[in-house]
């Protein structure tokens, strides 16, 4: 099959010349890179990535093909949500063959499935060394010398066309995990079921006060969390109260917004599966997995809030909690897919403070 050249052209009218291995037609959005060397159909497909261009940094891309889509408990396994999110994929090199006991297809086949476009053939360290020293620049992938307008997905509301449209139910435990779903990741829902619990998932601006649960859970979403200020203003109203909240991601930047912090557009985002955060009053570094384009200016913060952890990289904000009551947000991806699973084990330490509340000594 022969790949018909295409091109990359960047807001400060860069541009770069590849080979088209997707589908074909032009978009426009957010050029961003992820450093990440393996999980790219969890990559693709993590909701946080809505409205954006993801540029691979690894340059060996499609050799261990794309696994099956199946269904479990509601959710597709496999896979961080039930399609590709980004809106193109730009890599250096694509392994035309593939080889893995649970491939089904080719990245290219799936990627055309998905109307998404794709280019390799870039040089992609050029690119990158470029983002990093202007920082995240719109983009647009252009076909058939098809142009278009360059749009920027953050000034949308992209959390309303990635969370769940209603309320649904996942596993049958004896706990009731309430989830706001601002783009949930597939494997933060894995994490709580596996645990024995019911997660009640619900979508961004549903007024979860009135919902009888035992734990909150606010998950990771793309794009600005002011553009969603309708689950701070909930939240706001949920820190009032005593049961357990934990923010994941945007998660952590809403419950900021809620404790009285402000938020800020990072120069290049936080988008790999290797940065080192360190627990606050400890000397613990754990290696997380990362997505995000936005973080929390911790100087807002009340009193009875403080920091939880901190980017070792640039000093940014990985987290806040409460000083006494069970409230914690981590900015890193606790589910890690892809990536480390260092922190998984903060799903046991929030059940922990559920179980604990629920016996009423937070009271």
């Amino acid at each position: 099959m022969s790949h018909p050249k295409i091109k990359l052209v960047l807001e400060d009218n860069s541009i770069f010349e590849g080979f088209s291995f997707g589908y074909e037609k032009s978009i426009s959005g957010e050029v961003v890179f992820n450093t990440a060397m393996t999980g790219y159909p969890e990559s693709l497909t993590d909701p946080s990535y809505k409205g954006q261009i993801l540029v691979s940094t690894y340059p060996l891309v499609g050799n261990y093909g794309v696994p099956e889509y199946e269904i479990s408990d509601g959710i597709v396994t496999n896979f961080e949500s039930d399609k590709i999110q980004v809106s193109g994929f730009i890599i250096s090199d694509y392994s035309k063959e593939y080889s893995h006991w649970s491939a089904k297809k080719s990245l290219s086949e799936w990627l055309i499935e998905n109307k998404v476009p794709g280019i390799y053939g870039i040089d992609t360290r050029a690119l990158t060394k470029r983002l990093r020293e202007k920082g995240t620049m719109l983009g647009k992938i252009i076909v058939d010398n098809n142009d278009i307008p360059f749009f920027d997905p953050n000034k949308e509301n992209l959390v309303s066309q990635v969370s769940v449209k209603e309320k649904t139910i996942h596993g049958s435990g004896d706990i009731k995990i309430l989830l706001v779903d601002l783009g949930v990741k597939n494997n933060i829902i894995r994490c709580l079921v596996k645990r024995n619990v019911t997660v009640v998932r619900v979508p961004w601006n549903y007024d979860f006060n009135n919902e009888e649960y035992d734990g909150l859970v606010i998950s990771n979403g793309p794009g600005d969390p002011k553009q969603c200020m309708e689950v701070v203003e909930n939240t706001a109203l949920a820190i009032k109260g005593e049961k357990p909240i934990f923010g994941i991601c945007m998660g952590n930047q809403i419950l900021s917004l809620a404790a009285g912090a402000n938020t800020y557009k990072l120069k290049y985002g936080h988008r790999s599966h290797n940065q080192p955060v360190i627990k606050v009053g400890t000397n613990n570094c754990y290696i997380t997995s990362q997505n995000h384009g936005y973080t929390v200016d911790m100087k807002g913060l009340g009193n009875d809030w403080e920091p939880m952890f901190i980017n070792i990289n640039d000093n940014t904000c990985e987290g806040i909690r409460h000083k006494s009551k069970p409230f914690f947000s981590t900015q890193f991806h606790p589910e890690a897919s892809s990536g480390p699973i260092d922190t998984e084990f903060l799903f046991d330490e929030f059940l922990n403070l559920v179980k604990i509340n629920l016996q009423g000594c937070f009271y």
